[in-house]
């Protein structure tokens, strides 16, 4: 496989993670360049690692993980986006209002979720006697360059949306999850 075409895979396993980035970008008041680079970084990490580890478990796993997978991304992005529409209800005062923060916790879970696909990816790299190495690298910078930009590109737009950016985040992240899962029923 050609590294043009693992750059084209990259791309594609990273539209999950820009639109969560975008979606994190658009209720983000302060801190954007440092949550931009800590959710590329996160999502980048785990972009290139889970094709590496599906690559490494290739043969031995696959029907159990492709079984599961979307039910996975579903649940842990469904979770995230309803706890953004929950928090996007309540009362904050100007402190509250101006202190976004996003954390560790989040981000983990926001990686993982968006990175499940790239893990069932890796497995075809088995089968495909791709190189690996590259290819995880490519993924990962790839996967990084526009998450970051995604961040920012939602904040740009986030100040548009006023009071209802950070529901209209999580609307975003369940509509991701539904996504997912219905390609996997459906597709």
């Amino acid at each position: 496989m050609s590294l043009a075409s693992v750059f084209f895979i990259g791309v594609g396993l990273s539209m999950d993670a820009c639109a969560v980035s975008f979606a994190k970008g658009i209720s983000l008041k302060k801190n954007i360049k440092k949550y931009a680079l800590l959710l590329g970084l996160a999502f980048g990490i785990f972009q290139g690692a889970m094709p590496l580890f599906g690559w490494w478990v290739g043969t031995h796993f696959e029907a159990l993980i492709t079984s599961i997978d979307h039910w996975i991304a579903f649940l842990l992005l469904g979770f995230i986006g309803l706890n953004m529409i929950r928090e996007s209800g309540e009362e904050k005062d100007e402190y509250t209002a101006c202190t976004d923060t996003i954390s560790g916790k989040e981000i983990l879970l926001l990686a993982v979720a968006t990175s499940i696909d790239a893990l069932a990816v890796g497995i075809s790299f088995a089968f495909l006697q791709v190189s690996i190495l590259p290819a995880v690298c490519l993924i990962a910078v790839t996967t990084f360059l526009i998450s970051v930009l995604a961040v920012f590109l939602g904040n740009r737009i986030g100040g548009k949306l006023g009071n209802y950016a950070e529901a209209v985040g999580g609307i975003i992240l369940i509509l991701i999850g539904l996504k997912i899962l219905i390609e996997h029923l459906f597709g």
